[in-house]
């Protein structure tokens, strides 16, 4: 089991930047794949970045490809986000999460440890 804590939300400017951290409790965090995601309100929780357990593979959706940058630090057990040239549509609250095994996940359900949460607002 691991438990997730997220930090680094809050108020920023349109084309300004944010760095999210995830710290993991546990033994096992390298055999996990990482993922960032996001909902917004009235909207479906998803994906914004994942992390393969050696940090070697990474996806990124189309909304954020080229502005989001998901990196691991397995002797630390932590996993963040740097997120660039933020836009109010990525207003939303992030959730780190974390996928038992070896395989790139992408979808909701296949996460099996969710963070509380940090709100990131982006004013236009």
């Amino acid at each position: 089991q691991v438990q997730l804590v997220e930090s680094g939300g809050g108020l920023v400017q349109a084309g300004g930047s944010l760095r999210l951290s995830c710290a993991a409790s546990g033994r096992t965090f390298s055999r996990y794949t990482m993922g960032w995601f996001r909902q917004a309100p009235g909207k479906e929780r998803e994906i914004v970045a994942a992390v393969s357990w050696s940090g070697g593979s990474t996806y990124y959706p189309d909304s954020v490809k080229g502005r989001a940058t998901i990196s691991r630090d397995n002797a630390k057990n932590t996993v963040t986000l740097q997120m660039n040239s933020l836009k109010p549509e990525d207003t939303a609250v992030y959730y780190c999460a974390a996928d038992w095994g070896y395989g790139l996940n992408i979808r909701v359900e296949e996460y099996d440890y969710w963070g509380q949460g940090t709100q990131v607002t982006v004013s236009s």
